[in-house]
């Protein structure tokens, strides 16, 4: 037989856990459908797929007709089924009992529906590191895929990356094949024409090796401009064409075939990675863009700009600490379920803990840990329904621990930031109050409705802000890589850029010249002073109820130049259960050493999530009747209700001795598939106290929470 050259179409298909119905509905007929309809017409194509977990739950409830065809393309040997982390994790960042249940889940799964266990797996994010090789191979996995950028990184030369290679940790050993950066610009970007040059090329050079593209399904036909070109324009349909008709010197491959039947080039040691633009993503901004300046220096010379490479996965958690409160919320689920006492296995509610064991897996779907293009950590609604899931996981762990149940505090680095948080946990609720952040409060969860209130995100710089200028809702026309493209879903985004000094906390103290507004309250010109807001609190006392917090500052707003007012700050925290719901209390107290020269105003800032802001089930109450969330204005106090519809709860604020709270939305700008978008992240609310001639000050706001 003649010797051939090998092409291997690997195709990933993915769906969050908690997108919207309709985005997974558009995404099936318009990605999922069509390519496999497309493949029904080209039995010679033989390729191999991925679906996430999340994606294949909810095509077994809505479209199992899709089922009945790849199950078909299986039968006949057209489709290779590829393996993976269950729920999409980063496996990397999880448990090793977790990666070991993600695994085994999708194999066990593929097995069930499909007749086969994959011998591939699919690394979301194609995030690699050195440790890998040995979790792969304990799940009896064969073969993944990286991108050639992770070899590049290694040392590699390009013309090195047509074969397999084999990774190694303590021992164990698994295949991995490199996807070509050039097919997945050129596929289905570039002309059919060009996409059979360089696979000939490569063929001229690499007899019997092979070229693997592997890169989402959403190119062909959700990303912006593909469904056209793809199908109407029938891009896809020329290319499988094309590739059928050069079967005499090019055999289309799934990845499994080939790494059976051919052997390694040698070892892979390869550091940890992902593609090039998650590198560059996972890059503070302001080092992003150093980085991105340096790249288009080099960027005619290509052998050198090969070489830069950005962050690791992992520097999401130092970018955005809220991912990283996020995935230690995640570990702290599954250290209480495993507290659980093995002692209780036959008396415990098997089908509830199994429910929890679920749920924590649910909640290790990665899309909300990070921010790219794709990246949902700005999507509200996947960060809540992480957060939802860990809530309902941890309550139910809680419940099977003797004394679970029972008010506790913790003094603990929840957030392993080297700095210690009180974690207070009732029945009701959990929160945790950060000292060396302003006394803040950084998380509260109302565990009756399941559902986590503060939940919002620091509005600060990102690297592709500074094209906003520039946008344009119309293109040029031609189709490009959606990282190629400047889009807005709405005209004059940037005037929504603005940045907060603080991490969007609840119960910061805000010192602040009385002749301010709450335009500049809402556009972030408070000019606050800092040392209340930001400065780092000891802990004087704390019990299963209360903590109070203490801390000596001086006010040298609206003094005298170069004098100041010493200060004794207290904070007096309180959190209990409540008719329906639980109370969260937070007493202000300022002693000073003098009167003032000059007032000041002195505020305590709550920040509440409540999501969907224009729904009517979700408002502000107010005497002109229901204002949606997006409000932005004065309401009349000391008393102020939320109430939310979806979540089925009401919050009711009280500040005595202030007769206005001032509100504004938490709104980001941020980029999406479809373009910058504007996203509601909450509300924030000013509680106000004049401080003038007084030498003592006590402020407080209560916060009562209720199931409805």
């Amino acid at each position: 037989m003649p010797v051939k050259f090998h092409l291997s179409l690997l195709l990933h298909a993915h769906q969050p856990v908690g997108n919207f119905e309709h985005v997974f509905e558009s995404c099936y007929q318009r990605a999922y459908r069509p390519f496999v309809e497309s493949l029904e017409r080209h039995p010679g194509v033989r390729v191999a797929l991925h679906y996430s977990g999340p994606l294949l739950n909810w095509m077994e409830n809505n479209h199992p007709e899709y089922f009945e065809v790849l199950r078909a393309l299986v039968k006949r040997k057209q489709v290779e089924m590829v393996g993976g982390g269950f729920y999409e994790p980063i496996l990397a960042v999880i448990p090793p009992e977790d990666q070991r249940q993600q695994l085994e889940r999708f194999s066990e799964y593929l097995e069930k529906h499909f007749g086969q266990r994959p011998s591939g797996a699919w690394l979301a994010e194609r995030v690699w590191e050195p440790q890998l090789p040995s979790v792969l191979a304990a799940a009896q996995v064969n073969y993944t895929l990286v991108d050639d950028f992770h070899f590049v990184c290694a040392g590699f030369e390009p013309h090195e990356l047509f074969g397999a290679y084999q990774a190694e940790d303590r021992g164990k050993s698994v295949r991995l094949l490199a996807g070509q950066r050039a097919l997945r610009y050129l596929i289905p970007f570039g002309r059919v024409d060009d996409v059979l040059q360089y696979l000939r090329e490569a063929a001229h050079s690499h007899p019997e090796g092979i070229a693997v593209f592997g890169d989402d399904m959403e190119k062909f036909g959700v990303w912006p401009g593909t469904f056209k070109h793809c199908y109407e324009d029938q891009w896809l349909e020329n290319f499988l064409t094309a590739i059928e008709k050069n079967v005499d010197w090019l055999s289309i491959t799934p990845a499994g075939d080939y790494v059976e039947t051919h052997a390694p080039l040698g070892r892979a040691d390869l550091p940890s990675g992902s593609y090039p633009e998650m590198t560059e993503w996972a890059l503070p901004t302001g080092v992003r863009q150093k980085f991105r300046a340096v790249q288009d220096e080099f960027s005619r010379r290509p052998e050198i700009a090969a070489l830069f490479r950005g962050g690791s996965w992992r520097g999401f958690f130092r970018k955005y600490p809220e991912a990283n409160l996020l995935h230690k919320k995640m570990l702290r689920a599954g250290t209480r379920l495993a507290a659980v006492p093995q002692r209780r296995a036959e008396t415990r509610p098997a089908q509830e803990l199994t429910e929890a064991r679920d749920l924590l897996l649910r909640a290790q779907c990665n899309d909300a840990y990070w921010h790219g293009v794709f990246g949902g950590l700005y999507a509200p609604h996947l960060r809540t329904e992480i957060w939802r899931n860990l809530i309902r996981a941890e309550t139910i762990a809680d419940k099977h621990i003797p004394g679970g149940q029972i008010a506790r505090v913790e003094l603990v680095d929840y957030d392993t930031d080297g700095k210690n948080e009180l974690l207070f946990t009732g029945q009701e609720y959990q929160a945790l109050l950060k000292p060396s952040d302003g006394g803040t409060l950084a998380a509260l969860d109302f565990r009756s409705c399941a559902a986590t209130l503060v939940n919002s995100v620091q509005r600060r710089p990102e690297a592709y802000h500074s094209r906003l200028q520039n946008a344009s809702q119309a293109g040029s026309g031609a189709v490009v890589s959606i990282h190629e493209q400047t889009r807005v879903k709405e005209p004059n985004l940037e005037r929504f850029l603005k940045y907060d000094r603080w991490a969007r906390h609840s119960f910061r103290i805000l010192v602040f010249d009385p002749k301010r507004t709450r335009e500049d309250y809402e556009c972030l010109r408070l000019n606050e002073d800092a040392s209340f807001a930001g400065g780092e609190f000891s802990v004087r006392a704390s019990g299963p109820h209360q903590a109070e917090l203490f801390r000596q500052t001086t006010i040298y707003l609206n003094q005298p130049a170069g004098s100041g007012v010493p200060c004794d700050v207290t904070k007096r925290f309180s959190f209990g259960p409540a008719p329906n719901g639980c109370e969260i209390s937070c007493e202000v107290g300022l002693k000073l050493k003098e009167a003032l020269d000059r007032a000041v105003m002195v505020g305590i800032e709550t920040v509440v999530n409540l999501l969907a802001p224009t729904q009517e089930n979700r408002f502000f109450e107010s005497a002109a009747g229901p204002q949606n969330l997006r409000f932005s204005g004065e309401l009349p106090g000391p008393i102020l209700h939320m109430e939310d519809g979806w979540q089925r709860m009401r919050i009711t604020l009280h500040a005595p001795g202030t007769d206005i709270f001032w509100i504004a939305p938490i709104e980001t700008v941020s980029e999406s598939e479809e373009g910058f978008e504007r996203v509601y992240q909450g509300s924030q609310i000013l509680a106000r106290w004049r401080l003038s001639t007084q030498k003592v000050l006590s402020a407080r706001i209560v916060w009562r929470i209720e199931a409805i």
